[in-house]
């Protein structure tokens, strides 16, 4: 009864959301204070005056124009409000019909591929990265093409980005700050991988969309800031979701900005607003909707410091105990080299800690750790000496 097409999700199903659950089980047995869950990327740190804002539109606007329909771009003024925003904070010049409001990144990254892919097209990726992009291009048929990780540095490597572009390139996604390693792609490297394109582009003859995937762009630390890539690339969309600036992943909302500058843009905004309706998320859910234009206009962000104070925690911990990690910039993820060659039996070894990472083959990067911090500080301090054990099982420390 099930699809061929559908037997390949199945198999890879997620193991983040695996181990999630493997921490569920743990917990129901051990205690949930004696198990380190730090499997999944679940934003912890509250925003109340995001109820605060669902409270003020629920007395504020009516209902029909609260759960009416709308256009499948979503509310007019809820886009020119996140259009003047870019605006205000990057230099652009958006206006509303630049913007499409989405059910979340996810639906979001589907609407782009689903506008401008064709069976046998090929989109680039870079290792480490977010596994379910694969889902997402072969949705459309189209091919995953992966650019082999830098273990030093976790930045794209550029010449074999160049020599992996082809004719069948249709896009490139890059993830900004990166998930799972939390490293910021720089102003000097978003302009080198424009520069590689543009040369493709005109080699070719054929455009290349820059796909750049970016819910964690507000969690970026010690005043290190994201590009904005329409800056750099006219080719550019840009791919967002309130989940984590506002701590709400349950709500799905999220939106996509196609600039004026890239080829066909008209054409291209038009197909994805009928590729939002023929997926089926149709539009945006509209009381989100008015709550981020709240927010936005009372300035309502989480508190970076509390994730930066997480950061700082772990990060320490793990070097005094004999870890490997590149600091993470952003996000809130340590990707953490396996003190074996298989970082699964690393997982396994963990767990008889009831420390829970995920392994980062899940990323397209074996022998790596993701670890996500995005928990109570108070469970980091308590998983301490279980990382201090799990350390001198394995001859890092005495």
């Amino acid at each position: 009864m099930v699809s061929e097409k559908m037997k390949p999700f199945m198999k890879n199903n997620s193991a983040i959301r695996a181990m999630f659950e493997e921490g569920k089980r743990m917990a129901a047995v051990y205690g949930k204070e004696n198990v380190y869950d730090f499997s999944l990327g679940n934003p912890n740190v509250p925003v109340p005056a995001v109820n605060e804002a669902i409270r003020a539109v629920l007395s504020e606007e009516s209902f029909n124009v609260l759960h009416g329909y709308m256009s499948n771009a979503g509310f007019e003024d809820v886009r020119q409000t996140i259009a003047d925003s870019l605006n205000q904070r990057f230099g652009t010049a958006f206006s509303q019909k630049n913007v499409l409001m989405t059910v979340g990144a996810a639906s979001g990254l589907n609407v782009i591929l689903k506008s401008i892919l064709n069976p046998g097209d090929e989109v680039i990726v870079f290792a480490p990265y977010f596994v379910e992009y694969d889902g997402y291009v072969r949705n459309y048929d189209g091919k995953v093409v992966v650019i082999s990780p830098d273990t030093e540095t976790f930045m794209p490597k550029l010449a074999e980005f160049e020599a992996k572009l082809s004719p069948k390139t249709k896009a490139v996604i890059i993830n900004n700050p990166n998930n799972p390693t939390g490293v910021v792609y720089s102003e000097d490297t978003i302009r080198a991988l424009a520069a590689v394109m543009e040369k493709k582009q005109n080699e070719y003859g054929s455009s290349i969309t820059l796909i750049s995937d970016e819910p964690y762009r507000e969690l970026a630390y010690g005043g290190i800031r994201v590009p904005f890539v329409t800056k750099y690339y006219a080719n550019s969309v840009v791919c967002y979701s309130y989940s984590k600036s506002l701590s709400v992943p349950g709500e799905r909302i999220g939106y996509l900005v196609i600039p004026d500058e890239m080829e066909e843009s008209e054409t291209l905004l038009s197909a994805a607003v009928i590729a939002n309706r023929v997926l089926g998320c149709v539009n945006a859910p509209s009381l989100i909707q008015k709550v981020i234009q709240y927010c936005i206009r009372h300035d309502v962000t989480v508190d970076l410091a509390a994730y930066e104070k997480n950061r700082n925690l772990l990060y320490s911990a793990l070097m005094e105990y004999g870890f490997s990690c590149a600091k993470p910039d952003g996000a809130f993820y340590m990707f953490v080299k396996s003190p074996v060659e298989d970082e699964k039996e690393f997982c396994e070894t963990a767990k008889k800690h009831h420390v829970l990472f995920v392994p980062g083959s899940s990323f397209a990067c074996p022998g790596y750790v993701r670890i996500a911090y995005c928990v109570s500080y108070e469970q980091i301090e308590r998983s301490l000496p279980a990382f201090r054990e799990i350390a001198g099982e394995y001859g890092l420390i005495g």
